[in-house]
């Protein structure tokens, strides 16, 4: 496999392109979940007005992360490396700040063949369901190119694009695969939430407590300054630590703050929420509402997954 320095787009669009708009290629999965794995299909279904494709090369967007392409007998592949626009959060508690950008299949696929060209990725948390994400496509042939890199602007159907880029509409996962409380990841402008959880309270307990992972994917600090919870009465962020042989509780008065490209795990014994005043006890495997305040990143609406009694965090994992 080798790494290449990317052929610029606008080189790549100076020339005469020609390819019927009919049968262009496209994904085979038009949907893709925020905060997910994607696998790209990426099919092919024919050459150039005749003449056999001899390359496909696949720009990846802003957010799609972590690819990797699959290997295709008979094919040689080539990658593109460079550095993402902003940190983004991954597996095992990992924060990507660069990947590949571009992949090119290069071999032979006669024009009445159809073929389909397969590579992995995840879809960041940080962007919004409801977009559209392009992978802009360009076929090289024996003779001729056609380069499908057409994005639709406001107001346009993407049917009424001559040479349209393969496109995915971003959604959040529904029914079988949707997230559970345990796994649920929020965002709030450059900050990503991860699996708010709390513990069950005893009966007539008035205190509980929240914890999760908060990451920081943008350029400038934010903090953490308060929330609330629909069963408390009063959100207060805390911190533990050992003083000597004493553990010791403190307010954050100013709140806590989370630095651009760092996380920050509420944990017990650690950063936490205080959630006072309770009018009842919190129960295993419910779920309770809530909302967090930041100082840049303003209000977000999360829930808490409630865990047994003296529950600790989860172990690191792949979220599938």
């Amino acid at each position: 496999m080798h790494i290449m320095t990317p052929l610029p787009l606008a080189a790549i669009l100076i020339g005469t392109f020609t390819g019927p708009a009919g049968a262009h290629p496209s994904l085979e999965r038009r949907e893709a979940n925020v905060g997910a794995p994607y696998k790209a299909v990426m099919r092919v279904p024919h050459g150039c007005d005749g003449s056999a494709t001899t390359r496909v090369r696949v720009q990846i967007p802003e957010g799609v992360i972590g690819v990797k392409p699959q290997p295709k007998p008979g094919w040689t592949i080539e990658i593109t490396r460079g550095p993402y626009a902003k940190t983004y959060p991954y597996y095992h508690g990992a924060k990507l700040t660069e990947g590949v950008r571009e992949i090119t299949w290069s071999g032979r696929l006669a024009d009445d063949n159809y073929d389909e060209f397969v590579f992995v990725g995840f879809v960041a948390a940080t962007l919004n369901a409801g977009d559209t994400v392009h992978f802009p496509t360009v076929q090289e042939c024996e003779k001729g190119r056609a380069a499908w890199t057409e994005v639709a602007v406001a107001g346009q159907s993407a049917h009424d694009l001559k040479m349209p880029a393969p496109a995915i509409r971003l959604v959040q996962a529904q029914g079988h695969g949707q997230q559970s409380a345990e796994t649920r990841t929020y965002k709030a402008g450059d900050l990503v939430i991860e699996a708010p959880w709390t513990r069950a309270t005893p009966g007539g307990s008035k205190v509980g407590a929240g914890f999760m992972k908060i990451t920081n994917t943008g350029k400038e600090p934010d903090r953490l300054v308060g929330g609330s919870a629909e069963v408390a009465k009063d959100f207060e962020v805390h911190e533990m630590s050992m003083s000597g042989d004493v553990m010791k509780m403190r307010r954050l008065a100013k709140g806590l703050e989370i630095k651009p490209g760092e996380t920050v795990e509420l944990k017990p014994s650690s950063y936490h929420i205080m959630l006072m005043g309770l009018a009842r006890p919190l129960k295993v495997d419910e779920t309770i509402k809530g909302t967090l305040v930041f100082e840049r990143a303003g209000t977000v609406a999360i829930e808490y997954s409630v865990r047994p009694i003296g529950a600790q965090p989860a172990s690191g994992g792949h979220k599938h």
